[in-house]
């Protein structure tokens, strides 16, 4: 019974991580509207979770965890692919802008996925390089795994952000949210009892309290609707989020 209950926490791990976003892949499938979510979100974890695979390198953690990172960098493409071609389908006549561009006023706005792609291959291959030359480094170690949780933690903070932009939740899976509430308090619980890398535990309570404050918006601004504030036409603004 014990070693059942471990392969079901273990699973939960590995897959757990990817649920949250199956309603808000609907939503936008069916909708053709992915104003409501945030790429950024995409982003954060494809940079946590990169990071959290190289610092399995200097440190070897439980094998659930590196499976489910490798799951949720797959199903973040999944999740970017689908945005971009909803939001490049309801931009006509927009110019096209692309990752070669290397405009930061449209950094992860780009018109097709495969930027993204060698956005992310980029990424990986820069600091895996960076990691093999300092991996006999405990300090470069430790360091790699606190930025690769601390990451993560941040995960919520562009969606919370947006939503705040917008004074609306409007568009946003309120399921997705509540399910990183109950994943990420059940994956903090699991580093805790586990006894992971401490880095994991600190950020996984972060996360947790992130979720709570967009669970607040959610009551707030149904509660309370709020005029959305008018912004200027900038791309900085217009089209980081």
């Amino acid at each position: 019974m014990q070693q059942l209950v471990s392969w079901g926490a273990a699973g939960a791990m590995v897959f757990g991580g990817v649920v949250p976003y199956i309603p808000q892949y609907r939503d936008i499938r069916r909708t053709q509207n992915a104003e409501g979510f945030s790429t950024y979100v995409c982003l954060v974890l494809l940079v946590a979770n990169i990071l959290r695979i190289l610092f399995w390198f200097g440190r070897r953690f439980e094998s659930p965890l590196l499976w489910q990172s490798i799951i949720m960098i797959i199903t973040m493409l999944l999740m970017l692919k689908l945005c971009t071609e909803v939001r490049v389908s309801n931009e006509l006549n927009i110019k096209r802008r692309s990752f070669a561009d290397f405009d930061l006023n449209y950094f992860w706005h780009w018109s097709k996925f495969t930027d993204y792609v060698q956005c992310v291959l980029t990424f990986t291959g820069v600091t895996g390089y960076i990691t093999y030359l300092w991996l006999d480094s405990s300090l470069f170690v430790e360091t790699l795994g606190f930025l690769a949780v601390f990451t993560e933690a941040m995960l919520g903070v562009p969606q919370l952000y947006r939503n705040y932009q917008n004074r609306s939740t409007e568009g946003m899976s309120v399921k997705m949210v509540l399910m990183w509430t109950s994943g990420d308090t059940f994956k903090t619980v699991y580093f805790i009892l586990n006894q992971a890398p401490f880095q994991f535990s600190i950020c996984g309570l972060l996360q947790v309290f992130v979720d709570i404050a967009i669970l607040f918006q959610v009551y707030l601004y149904s509660s309370y609707p709020q005029k959305p504030v008018s912004h200027t036409a900038h791309p900085a603004s217009t089209k980081a989020l």
